[in-house]
């Protein structure tokens, strides 16, 4: 007898469970287009790994009744995040292992879930098992997204965005210690405009 075909998109769960069947795949991160909005507004998309998923069904027999069906899910990612120190793509890698139990109607699924700490969801012949796959990854991001080292001096950058220009073209460098409508002009700023009048 051919093997049944499994899809991805339209999986029947309680067949595919029963069968103790395997799907992996790689998906394009611009497939995912919810994992893809936490991806920083610099990040090429194109350019990043494809996201890596397997999942198996598994049947625990009990004493008493029907087996139980399970689906064990396994999926990594990689995506550049907005780094929350320096503002610049910082690599993040998520990685998800998890154990779903699937109830045979949603009156089941609402008891389980009540009585357990497992994962039950309802069995559907349509469910999509990459948007599963999206929700684990999304799940699994790091809170606060941020490189163990900067590749940009913060220091500088403050010091970078706090110079403003005055007629003439010479730099006013803001005085950090006060409010911004306070700050003090550069020393030589006046002086250098003043040159220039007078030069004109």
């Amino acid at each position: 007898m051919k093997a049944r075909v499994f899809l991805p998109e339209k999986l029947d769960v309680k067949a595919f469970i029963e069968a103790e069947a395997q799907l992996a795949g790689e998906t394009p991160v611009t497939s995912l287009p919810r994992l893809a909005e936490a991806a920083s507004s610099e990040a090429d998309l194109a350019s990043l790994p494809p996201v890596r998923w397997r999942a198996s069904g598994r049947l625990v027999s009990q004493r008493v009744g029907e087996p139980q069906l399970w689906l064990d899910l396994d999926t990594e990612a990689e995506l550049d995040m907005e780094c929350q120190r320096c503002l610049h793509p910082v690599r993040e890698r998520m990685m998800v292992s998890r154990s779903i139990r699937f109830a045979r109607d949603e009156a089941e699924a609402a008891r389980l879930d009540a009585d357990s700490d497992d994962d039950v969801l309802a069995v559907s012949r349509q469910f999509h098992l990459l948007e599963l796959v999206e929700d684990e990854l999304i799940m699994a991001q790091p809170i606060v997204p941020r490189h163990d080292e900067c590749p940009t001096d913060i220091v500088t950058l403050m010091h970078d965005d706090t110079e403003t220009p005055v007629p003439g073209g010479v730099p006013i460098e803001a005085d950090l210690s006060q409010p911004a409508a306070e700050a003090k002009p550069h020393p030589f700023a006046a002086l250098a405009v003043l040159k220039k009048r007078s030069d004109g």
